[in-house]
Formats: structure tokens, sequence, C-alpha cells
């Protein structure tokens, strides 16, 4: 079945992983996607070794792409890159600040000599604000924009373990394209569209921000816990831990009669709603913890399951790859192995294209852009 893309061009200078992020959705979708690199090839090829001799997060963002090395440097390679770009539907770069627009290739600047063009500029910061000249790295961009102050335990501040800027980056920026894409269909019109990674990790960080703004109060570090919601946390068996989530006010009294056993805690002052549960934590937890304690992790899940309560457990790496939830993809690469992937979400009967060698394609661009 042809994707949805099918028959679009897109030319990417990209690097690393909010853009190539972005263009390996439209790729999956049925795009061409034409990834130019310099001659050292994209960062995230020289990360590891991890895949078949490909670096993981290579092999993981940029299947079904075709590569080309150009020298952006280079007045013929320029000229060529900019061949390209005129004849493309979308055009998307994620270079350090300013490069682009040193080469006149940023949106803005796109868009007004070609009528029909999508063009992206993924940046760390916007452009508007006294941060646009910052480099922007994925772990910088979680510490500027708080997401590792609510994230950690109590006594230490951590970054998420992946890439979430970049990947909330490329995913904004890929639904941004989709808009531009209909609405071109509509009027016909270019568009030009920045996404900064801040941006996307401030959105993220509205509940906190909101809690400040609107109420003084910071968002304290708990863990594994949920900060304003409680239960909805890990408690600890006999053998291991089990996380409940607590929602409702109907599955907080199923939680306290059936799970519990206890059904007059549901109505004790100090937890009777979830503002109460989330400033009496500590209490509610060692009354939990006590019940749990004396149960086995399988005993436990019996009764969350027979009333009807969320539960999960914490699954380390190895787990997660054989979980039974877990639907994957084998990705050609390079020198004819395969590696398997998890499948994009909503993504059903998809071949993927392989991931590409660096410079695989050039003398083909080379050939079909010539004039």
């Amino acid at each position: 079945m042809a994707g949805a893309l099918e028959g679009l061009l897109v030319v990417a200078i990209e690097q690393a992983v909010a853009a190539p992020m972005c263009t390996l959705r439209l790729a999956d979708a049925g795009a061409r996607v034409i990834k130019v690199e310099r001659a050292e090839g994209d960062t995230a090829r020289h990360y590891d070794k991890t895949v078949h001799g490909v670096s993981a997060y290579f092999a993981w963002l940029n299947r079904g792409k075709e590569s080309a090395v150009l020298d952006l440097k280079d007045e013929a390679d320029l000229a060529l890159m900019r061949r390209m770009i005129a004849k493309a539907d979308v055009f998307v770069q994620n270079l350090a600040p300013g490069a682009a627009a040193r080469m006149g290739l940023d949106a803005a600047s796109l868009v007004k000599a070609h009528s029909h063009l999508i063009a992206v500029d993924i940046c760390g910061y916007g452009q508007d604000t006294d941060y646009r000249e910052m480099r922007a790295y994925d772990m910088l961009v979680q510490a500027e924009a708080g997401i590792c102050t609510v994230t950690g335990s109590p006594d230490q501040p951590a970054k998420v373990g992946v890439s979430i800027a970049d990947i909330a980056t490329g995913m904004n920026a890929h639904a941004l394209i989709l808009e531009a894409l209909i609405a071109r269909g509509l009027t016909g019109e270019a568009r030009a569209i920045e996404v900064a990674m801040f941006d996307s990790m401030a959105d993220w960080m509205s509940v906190p921000l909101l809690h400040w703004t609107c109420a003084g109060r910071e968002t304290a570090r708990h863990g594994m816990a949920h900060a304003a919601i409680y239960p909805y946390a890990p408690f600890h068996c006999c053998d291991g831990d089990v996380i409940v989530a607590i929602q409702q006010p109907a599955e907080w009294r199923r939680f306290c009669a059936g799970v519990l056993e206890q059904p007059a805690i549901a109505e004790d002052e100090r937890f009777a709603t979830n503002p109460q549960r989330v400033a009496n934590r500590i209490a509610l937890a060692a009354i939990i913890n006590q019940v749990f304690g004396a149960l086995t992790c399988a005993e436990t899940i019996a009764r969350l399951e027979s009333h009807a309560i969320a539960w999960g457990r914490v699954s380390d790496v190895p787990s997660v790859a054989a979980h039974p939830a877990l639907r994957t993809l084998d990705v050609p690469m390079p020198g004819g192995a395969y590696a398997a992937v998890p499948r994009p979400a909503g993504r059903a009967g998809f071949s993927p294209g392989p991931v590409p060698d660096l410079g695989e394609h050039t003398d083909k661009i080379r050939a079909e852009f010539a004039s």
C-alpha cells in the first residue's frame, strides 16, 4: 500500500536527532527524503557502532532516506543544493544558529523564492529571543526548560533518560509540516516554520508552570511518584515493587475497600480527596506499604486486577525487549543485515526502507539535479 506522502520530495540538511526524527516520520509515510550530509557525515553516525557497525541513533532515525554528501562551502554544491530545494515540497534544516541564514537557506528566505515550499528551521531557542544564538543540545535544553528540576529524586535532579527535547521538537516539526501541506492544498501558499527545542519543552512544563504562576507553588521531585496525583507510585511487596495509579474517586474507594481491605481509609480526612492525599502522601504510603509488604507482587496484582485498579511494573531494558506488548519491524542495514526496532505507533503493515551508507546516493542525486 502506498504511503500517504508518496510523491512528496523532502530535502533536509540534518544531523543528530530533532530534524532526523521529523524527516523519518515523513519517510515512513512514503515521502522521498534526501538527507544532505557533510563529508564526515551526520554527527549521529559516530556515536557508536552498535547496530551492525552503525550507531544506534543513526539506525533508528534514518531508515528509508537517501544520503548525499555535499560541501555547501563550495559554490557548485551550494548551487546544486538550491536546485534541489527548488524542486522540493519540504525543506528541513537544523544547522547551528545563523549558519543557514548566511547561505540564504533559512526558511524565511526560501519561501520568498519558492511559492510552493514548506520550509522548516529547527533551532534551540526562538529566534526573536535573547537566546537565539545559543547552541542547544538535548540535555542543555532539558535543564534550561526546567525538566530536570521536576525529574529525579528529592535530593537530586535528573535529565530524562532519552532525548525528549530532540524527539518532541522533531514530532512538533512533523505535525506542523503536515498542517502546512494541508493548508497549501487549500491555498497554494508556501510557509516558513520555526520550531524551537526550548518551546517544545516549555510546553511540556505547562502544569508545573501553571502551579507556579497561579498558586506560587513549586513542583517537587518525587522520584517514581507523581507530583500532583496520589497514590500514583511504586509500593513495596515482599518480592518487588508494583506501581499503582489512582485517578478517580471511585477508584480510590475500590482500592481502599478491595485492595487494602480497609474501606474506612477512603473517608479519612487526611486522604478523602486527591489534594489531601498528596499533602499526606508519607502517611498514606506507610499504610499501603504495610499491606503490600505482606503480599507477593502476583498476589497484589491479582487484587488490583479484581478491583479494576491500574497497575504496572518498572521494566528494565531486557524486559522491554521481551515485553509482550512490544511490536517491532526489521530495518535493512548497510551490508545486508537487519535490525529490529520498535514499530512506529499507529503504522501497521509497514515495510521500512534501508538505512543509507554515507553518500550512497550522491552520484545519482548530482545527475538528477544537474540542471
